[in-house]
């Protein structure tokens, strides 16, 4: 079990890895290639009906400093340097687009025993200001979240949470959206030999007064094989295999029906993630 409540991203974590990643009704491909020198060069694309994105991801790492720079079908490119341990338990991140001037961010993390803190500030002159702060153990832990638009002098964003860790079960409940989005969340780990867990997450919308319910499993047929699926109140049935076929090597298929209008083709997706 890792030492320490995390960031608040980390908060229901386990259970939305379980019921949403790696779900997928695109075709998408990564190809990770690495030079004599040590730069990792990601290839990527993914085509979405008629549509087909791709962009190019070169990473350079020296010492403690970390330099990603992307560059997108749209010719945008990202550059985010990142600088690991500048102090114990700190982490510094520069990130910015081209041609966008008023994209650049500078992030700061912290992780501690019993604290983790994240803040971040866009490099303009009325910048939004993020923090988000998490208390407590690796057992239980209660964090926030807030954001605060300083062009219009209003919080963005406003969302609480807290994260309860006991052996193979964990539980979560956030509240999000400014108070109207109440969010429960629950992960089981079944059979740790297998990787088989369950999950559940529930979602009550205050505005609209809907009810969102989600269910999902996976289990590991072999060593190399997950298989998941999923389903929600709306009828929407999900379910994929994926096998490691070489080491950080993924082939992933997933299909999606809709039980209340089965009349409709199915929806497939395929991913194949290949590292040397």
């Amino acid at each position: 079990m890792a030492k320490g409540p995390g960031q608040y991203s980390d908060i229901g974590k386990k259970a939305r890895d379980l019921l949403f990643k790696d779900y997928n009704s695109d075709q998408k491909f990564t190809i990770t290639t690495y030079s004599p020198t040590g730069v990792a060069i990601t290839s990527s694309g993914t085509r979405k009906g008629d549509l087909f994105v791709a962009d190019v991801n070169t990473q350079l790492k020296n010492k403690n400093i970390t330099t990603d720079v992307k560059v997108d079908t749209n010719s945008n490119v990202f550059t985010t340097i990142t600088v690991n341990e500048p102090a114990p338990g700190l982490k510094a991140i520069f990130n910015f687009k081209v041609p966008d001037q008023r994209s650049g961010k500078v992030e700061l993390q912290y992780l501690h025993d019993y604290a983790g803190i994240k803040t971040s500030v866009g490099l303009t002159a009325n910048p939004v200001i993020n923090f988000s702060g998490v208390v407590g153990s690796n057992t239980l832990a209660l964090g926030a979240d807030v954001s605060f638009d300083t062009k219009i002098g209003e919080l963005k964003t406003v969302n609480a949470g807290l994260n309860f860790t006991k052996d193979d079960l964990i539980a979560s409940l956030t509240v999000n959206d400014k108070g109207d989005a109440l969010n429960a969340s629950y992960y089981h780990l079944v059979s740790p030999l297998t990787n088989t867990a369950v999950g559940a997450e529930v979602t009550h919308r205050f505005s609209t007064n809907e009810n969102t319910l989600t269910l999902g499993t996976q289990h590991a047929l072999d060593p190399l094989t997950t298989v998941k699926a999923r389903v929600n109140n709306f009828g929407k049935a999900n379910a994929l295999i994926q096998h490691e076929w070489r080491p950080k090597s993924f082939f992933t298929i997933s299909g999606e029906v809709d039980t209340k209008a089965i009349e409709k083709s199915a929806k497939v997706g395929l991913s194949l993630a290949l590292k040397p």
